[in-house]
């Protein structure tokens, strides 16, 4: 009985070293490795003494070395140790980051805003972070309404969300060479598209010429999505919760539809009112479309 869970254990942590490591930099590391290991197994077998005494004299430090390279993935992998062990007091705080994404397309909806939010699965985008600028911040609402400002430096590129944080912005992503998709799609949409080809991720766009709100998942793309529905698809992809909240009242044809005075400019910031109706909020919903 001790020998089968003994086995189970060393399984387990295989998999989940296999499942940190898939579709990052990291796994070209593990093959290098596994060649080393190799040659020397074969200068063990083959008696080849200088070779032998190569890698006897080096394997020491290699261990060093493998602490070093694959520091990023330690990290990653205690995180996540730290994060199945608290989930349960995690979980809500969750739910309320990805209903800032919500919230933050609501936004750049109603000011014809052009963003572009990636949302990391299984597979890891570390290849795409790197090539942006690091943040590691907590995903807020007020985070991606100043990453995404016109006139801010990182608005260009995509945001990528790791579990409740943005890892980066401005980062590059592939752009989908498929035929079969319209011709109105821009560089956003099809770069939206690219990353969910390659990986498991889910993009969030929001098109700055129209502002409607599109998800790209699997390769496909769904567009003209609305806020509920993007609330909807969120939580159903991630199989999280995300609970409603009162959406900011937007603003339609220079009014705007509620009891409060008309703002002077619409590219202000919008706060999030809990005080706000649900009525006003279903009214103000309706003018938009």
């Amino acid at each position: 009985m001790i020998s089968i869970i003994d086995v189970l254990l060393v399984a387990l942590i295989i998999y989940e070293f296999l499942a940190l490591i898939k579709g990052t930099r990291a796994s070209l590391m593990v093959v290098g490795v596994a060649g080393l290991g190799l040659a020397f197994y074969l200068s063990r077998l083959g008696d080849l003494a200088a070779l032998n005494w190569l890698i006897s004299t080096l394997l020491p430090y290699a261990v060093f070395a493998l602490i070093v390279v694959f520091a990023a993935e330690i990290r990653q992998a205690l995180a996540r140790l730290g994060r199945r062990l608290t989930l349960s007091r995690t979980a809500g705080s969750e739910a309320d980051a990805y209903d800032d994404i919500v919230l933050a397309a609501n936004l750049f909806c109603q000011n014809q805003t052009g963003a572009l939010i990636v949302i990391e699965r299984e597979i890891g985008l570390r290849t795409y972070i790197e090539s942006g600028v690091p943040l590691d911040a907590r995903l807020s609402y007020d985070l991606l309404a100043t990453i995404f400002r016109p006139s801010a430096p990182l608005h260009d590129g995509a945001v990528i969300v790791q579990n409740d944080r943005i890892a980066a912005a401005a980062c590059f992503l592939p752009l989908s060479m498929n035929p079969v998709l319209s011709t109105q799609l821009g560089t956003r949409h099809r770069a939206g598209i690219g990353v969910t080809e390659e990986t498991d991720a889910i993009a969030v766009i929001v098109s700055e010429e129209t502002g409607s709100i599109s998800l790209a998942v699997s390769g496909k793309i769904e567009r003209d999505v609305s806020v509920d529905q993007l609330r909807d698809r969120l939580g159903e992809l991630l199989r999280r919760y995300v609970p409603p909240s009162t959406l900011p009242t937007p603003i339609s044809n220079g009014s705007e539809i509620s009891q409060g005075p008309a703002p002077e400019s619409s590219r202000g910031s919008l706060p999030r009112s809990p005080d706000s109706s649900l009525k006003d909020s279903r009214l103000s919903q309706g003018a938009d479309r």
